[in-house]
């Protein structure tokens, strides 16, 4: 038989076991349901600066804002638009921008699907990515080069996208 102090003591220890084991499982509980810092933090990739500069780019350009749009390219910068003769160093390119930039009437190109690959030394990026224009689809490819001041677009080769089935009527359209 128990005394009236072993059944005390009793009480008292299976009293500190239960708040013991209750406030593990609330501290154990509470562990699983923090998020990890580092975890909820976002990561960089690679990617998110050069993506940043490419919106940023098509941006510059529906905005109308000259100065941000070419500052973001190269000095030896080179613009390939659709049509033959456009071939454009970044001087000629200003000259043909200058007009639509100053009367507010430039481009929308709202890219999309746009691919990443890298130089093994990570300092030249290289890209495709597919645009809504008012061309309808085209797509843009472009060499990006890592500077001092950060990375640059040195590159740019917009192209209409066309149906293999339509093919023949385009070359119609261009022979007349």
């Amino acid at each position: 038989m128990y005394t009236v102090q072993q059944n005390i003591c009793r009480t008292c220890t299976n009293k500190m076991r239960f708040a013991l084991a209750f406030a593990c499982c609330v501290i154990g509980f509470g562990l699983i349901a923090q998020k990890n810092p580092s975890s909820s933090a976002p990561k960089i990739t690679p990617e998110a600066p050069l993506n940043a500069l490419m919106d940023a780019w098509h941006k510059h350009a529906t905005l109308a804002k000259f100065d941000e749009y070419f500052a973001v390219t190269t000095e030896n910068f080179v613009f390939y638009g659709t049509a033959p003769g456009e071939k454009w160093d970044k001087e000629a390119f200003k000259t043909f921008c200058k007009p639509y930039f100053d009367s507010t009437r430039t481009w929308r190109f709202t890219p999309s699907n746009r691919v990443w690959n890298f130089s093994k030394d990570g300092k030249i990026a290289w890209f495709d990515e597919d645009l809504q224009t008012w061309m309808l689809d085209c797509r843009g490819s472009g060499v990006c080069e890592k500077t001092k001041k950060g990375w640059k677009l040195a590159y740019y080769n917009l192209s209409v996208v066309i149906e293999n089935e339509k093919i023949q009527e385009f070359i119609k359209l261009r022979k007349d």
